[in-house]
């Protein structure tokens, strides 16, 4: 399982540097049009939403994969170590949870809707902009069931053991 998270790290952090770069280049690209020739391109805004939405979305799952979303610890803190694991397996949950039903379940459903529309100005269909929400979705549950596995077979909670992590330890 070690193996197929390191993989989809890989994809992740790939394709949200290859998109971040493209967005740069795109955007300079409309600024370019706009303001130098004034002749806006006509795809380019249009695009850049495309690219936009994919990276948030593909982004986030990266996240999650790190571990660095946000979270409140103030009152986790607080908590036995034992109950301080029980709270984190039982928010991933919650988040599998959040994932299934809104990022694939709806996710699916509005991207099967989107399917017969057409982008105005790039002639394909917007189900490409939201078939990222699966795709994002499948990706946060697969890191989600990884830090649960993690926690239960570390037997600490998930903070100690990306700390030790980001300091080279696992």
């Amino acid at each position: 399982m070690d193996y197929v998270k390191k993989g989809l790290d890989k994809v992740l952090g790939t394709l949200c540097i290859s998109l971040f770069g493209f967005l740069v280049l795109l955007v300079t690209w409309q600024v370019i049009t706009r303001f130098v020739f004034n002749d806006p391109s006509v795809f380019s805004e249009e695009l850049a939403k495309y690219c936009f939405v994919w990276l948030v979305l593909f982004g986030s799952a990266y996240v999650f994969g790190e571990a660095g979303h946000m979270s409140i610890e103030f009152i986790k803190d607080k908590f036995p170590q034992k109950l301080k694991m029980a709270v984190e397996i039982f928010i991933e949950f919650v988040v599998i949870v959040f994932a299934y039903l809104i990022l694939i379940k709806g996710g699916l459903a509005v991207t099967e809707l989107a399917w017969t529309q057409l982008s105005a100005s790039l002639k394909i269909p917007v189900g490409y902009l939201y078939a990222a929400m699966p795709a994002s979705g499948v990706c946060i549950i697969f890191y989600c069931v990884y830090n649960i596995l993690l926690i239960l077979r570390k037997k600490k909670p998930l903070e100690e053991l990306t700390e030790v992590k980001q300091e080279g330890g696992i």
